[in-house]
């Protein structure tokens, strides 16, 4: 039996003031959200929220109609461990009682999505709570809530939905196969995230290709492929060596910028060697790519906030709390744009130079396949072993020989590691 309808029907039926489940990455949040448009929301939808799914209402919205309507994050320094971007809870303030109720939560909802809405026509707190959805949706964050945005643009709608966990009777999540059972025994269609990143990836153009050049290297020749992404502007180059053919079991790295490791040769990390050992293997095969991901440095955070972050491992704390002292996550890399560039130059499956296991997850979430993880070698140092047992040991980089160096307790054994200070 197919899990899985259309992306087309789902489309369709937010269209029509339905709702539907989506379901996301079983290596994400593995849970399925109701979804249906905001400006749709009616005091019987919120009701079957309330008795059936159980889980919080709220209100994904467009960075800019939250800046307009003044609505401000709940915190200054999120630290989910998906980086839900709670706003202030809101109702509107004309038309509704406790704001609790059903029909006065989907008041507040509609009012929400209203373009002609006001700042001055929402109170705060109140009972619904507006979620800021990533620019590009999909895209960049594969997550319920760019999702509801992404369903209601898609449906010709104001891109802003409503969405709500669905739990099961005895309060636990529900997953799949449950929420089929669920999504048949209330007539609605389910989808999966996955499928309508891959829907707005054959039917949207995020990334422009802008010029191709040959670039000699120490490491060979390869072909330097330039690359505008209409999310940001920001630009990256894809070094291709050799043919890709028909684009599978292609060898591919995909390498956050880092200007201290890169250029100036910082032993604070080892994404200089990285960045060494993956031109070297790509071009030793003779046929795979080199993406080079600008907009990456320190993990996503930026130049300033990551010397900002060396300071405070100077002072004692590790890659990880450095990036959370200063209110950042200990990784705020996306790969959607990366992933549009792989898909551009024809790749459908490849083997990844890694041993970051989340830059896995991230590439599939965008429907390219990834079928090995190829490890990279790298000698430690005494300036970075800290910053690679902190991978190891926080975020779940397999370095598998990194224990056989710290048995030895001696320089020169080769270790695995991922980029990216």
């Amino acid at each position: 039996m197919k899990d899985f309808s259309d992306i087309e029907q789902a489309i369709k039926d937010i269209a029509d003031g339905k709702a539907v489940v989506v379901v996301d990455d079983e290596d994400r949040e593995n849970e399925g959200d109701l979804v249906f448009a905001a400006e749709m929301a009616t005091p019987e939808l919120v009701a079957f929220v309330m008795t059936e799914c159980r889980g919080l209402l709220c209100t994904p919205m467009e960075p800019e109609a939250l800046d307009r309507l003044e609505i401000g994050q709940m915190v200054s320094h999120n630290t989910e461990r998906m980086g839900t971007a709670f706003t202030v809870s809101v109702d509107a303030r004309e038309g509704v009682t406790t704001g609790i109720s059903a029909a006065d939560r989907a008041l507040t909802i509609r009012t929400l999505a209203d373009p002609a809405t006001t700042a001055y026509d929402v109170v705060r707190p109140g009972h619904v709570f507006p979620l800021r959805a990533r620019e590009g949706g999909v895209l960049r964050r594969p997550g319920h809530t760019e999702a509801a945005v992404d369903l209601a643009r898609l449906a010709g709608l104001h891109p802003a939905g409503a969405i709500c966990e669905i739990a099961n009777a005895d309060g636990t999540m529900a997953r799949m196969p449950d929420l089929r059972v669920f999504a048949e025994k209330h007539g609605l269609t389910l989808i999966s995230i996955v499928d309508l990143v891959a829907y707005r990836r054959s039917h949207e153009t995020q990334v422009v290709r802008v010029a191709e050049a040959r670039i000699p290297t120490a490491h060979g020749t390869f072909t330097a492929v330039g690359y505008d992404s209409l999310l940001d502007g920001i630009e990256h180059v894809a070094l291709v060596n050799g043919d890709l053919g028909d684009g599978e079991d292609v060898l591919v790295r995909v390498h956050s910028e880092c200007l201290t490791g890169d250029i100036f040769g910082s032993l604070r990390c080892d994404c200089g060697p990285q960045l060494d050992a993956a031109l070297e293997a790509v071009s030793a095969q003779g046929r795979g790519v080199v993406l080079y991901m600008r907009g990456h440095e320190g993990r996503g955070i930026g130049l300033m906030h990551k010397l900002q972050a060396y300071q405070l491992q100077d002072q004692g704390a590790d890659t990880v709390d450095a990036n959370l002292q200063q209110g950042l996550p200990a990784d705020a890399r996306d790969y959607g744009t990366g992933a549009q560039i792989l898909a551009d130059l024809g790749i459908k499956s490849m083997r990844l130079l890694t041993n970051n296991p989340a830059k896995r997850v991230g590439l599939e979430g965008y429907g390219l396949r990834v079928i090995d993880r190829v490890p990279l070698p790298i000698s430690p140092n005494p300036e970075n072993l800290r910053y690679l047992r902190t991978k190891r040991d926080r975020m779940g980089h397999e370095l598998h020989q990194l224990e056989q160096y710290e048995a030895q307790g001696t320089d020169g054994v080769v270790v695995s590691a991922e980029n990216g200070e």
